[in-house]
């Protein structure tokens, strides 16, 4: 390995590269070493993954588990309360990102056909709808506005709402617990008690979904008799869960890079045609969802190092993302180029289900927020935008916008 630049103790999550970019240890790092040693906070050995066609190859590997209960998986940085881990975590039914085929490929095929591609253009005009209405509701404010408060959040989460079923007047509970759930450094206890909040909701709902199916997807699959009460809240947990955290986090997170690169903006506002190719292009700039864990089942070969059994793999799809051996000048944000093989929702058998309901909120949402705000800006200097470095999907937590005479 390069001697100047070495092994990382713990994950450097600094963005001191400016909000977009990862952090400048990784990336220097990866031009270094794609595949690198990683020193954990416990005292582990494990490893680091960065590079574009590395991280490709472990995640279409399922030797490379995404399963906990069969080894010890560490945390690359602190958390409060935490105990060094020492054994498997046991497996959450219905939670299938964290398990392999066959089980995973029993609960995922169950799932595919409430997201296939053309379900998702049946939504694509309810989606607008929200869409819209959320934008005739925050252009009758006076601005300054939070946009994550007033827009961001509130699409998605009204989208995932209804296609699941979930009520949406019930959404500052889930969306509190959710968000105490996701910070990073959080007391462990208080982390539990944000899960257990969300799971006894959800129990509830899936029960009352098996007693009285409705039109909605978890009715769907409270149809399944195969499926307990417990597998059903699972999934309903990763459903909901990553069905308006990410999105949000891409729109609030996506505008403001935006309003940072005026002439991409401009770009998107002459040219509309270009929004589909400029959702894919945050995506891969952006990658919000970025950290993921995998878990060596035997002695692995990647990337010209042996990763031993047992260790524990940390996987940045955003420095990946950025390799400039994939991507041409990989920290500029291009909405004209074809980004076609990002990473941003995975890959193998664990990419995201919902991508074509993401992309279709991405497109809508944007094309929306330029068409009717077409003098958005900030409202404060880009570096009082507070960044979600505390939260296990990145974003802003706030983005104060301001515009004049919203067009109509």
């Amino acid at each position: 390995m390069t001697r100047t630049v070495p092994i990382p103790h713990g994950l450097p999550m600094d963005r001191d590269a400016g909000p977009f970019n990862p952090p400048s240890a990784i990336t220097r790092l990866r031009e270094a070493h794609p595949v690198s040693p990683l020193h954990f906070p416990d005292g582990h050995e494990g490893w680091l993954v960065t590079g574009y066609d590395a991280v490709r190859r472990l995640m279409a590997d399922t030797r490379f588990s995404s399963r906990q209960d069969i080894g010890v998986l560490h945390v690359p940085y602190d958390v409060p309360g935490m105990p060094a881990a020492t054994e498997p975590s046991p497996q959450v039914p219905g939670l299938f990102i964290s398990m392999d085929p066959p089980d995973h490929t029993r609960l995922r095929r169950l799932l595919t056909g409430a997201f296939t591609v053309r379900r998702m253009k049946q939504l694509e005009e309810r989606i607008a709808e929200i869409v819209e209405r959320r934008l005739d509701e925050m252009a009758a404010l006076t601005p300054p506005v939070d946009l994550v408060k007033e827009f961001a959040l509130p699409v998605p989460s009204l989208v995932i709402c209804e296609l699941l079923g979930v009520p949406y007047a019930d959404r500052d509970t889930f969306q509190s617990n959710s968000a105490k759930f996701m910070e990073k450094e959080v007391a462990l206890e208080e982390k539990m008690a944000a899960y257990t909040g969300l799971t006894t909701y959800l129990s509830d709902l899936v029960a009352a979904k098996r007693a009285a199916p409705d039109e909605d997807m978890l009715s769907d699959l409270a149809r399944h008799d195969e499926l307990t009460v417990e597998e059903l809240t699972g999934i309903a947990f990763l459903l909901l869960l990553a069905g308006h955290e990410t999105t949000a986090n891409m729109l609030s997170l996506g505008t403001f890079a935006l309003l940072e690169h005026p002439d991409q903006l401009a770009a998107l506002r002459a040219d509309p045609d270009l929004v589909p190719g400029a959702v894919e292009e945050l995506m891969r700039y952006l990658s919000v969802a970025d950290i993921f864990y995998r878990y060596a089942t035997e002695d692995l070969e990647l990337g010209g190092e042996t990763i031993p059994r047992g260790s524990t793999v940390v996987v940045s799809l955003l420095a990946a993302n950025h390799d400039p051996l994939r991507f041409e000048d990989a920290d500029t944000l291009d909405v004209r180029r074809a980004a076609r093989g990002q990473l941003a929702f995975g890959h193998g058998v664990h990419q995201c289900l919902g991508q074509q309901l993401a992309r279709i909120e991405m497109r809508a949402g944007l094309a929306g927020l330029l068409r009717r705000f077409p003098t958005l800006a900030l409202a404060v200097p880009a570096d009082e935008v507070r960044l979600r470095t505390d939260m296990n999907i990145y974003g802003v937590h706030a983005l104060p916008v301001t515009w004049t005479d919203p067009a109509r």
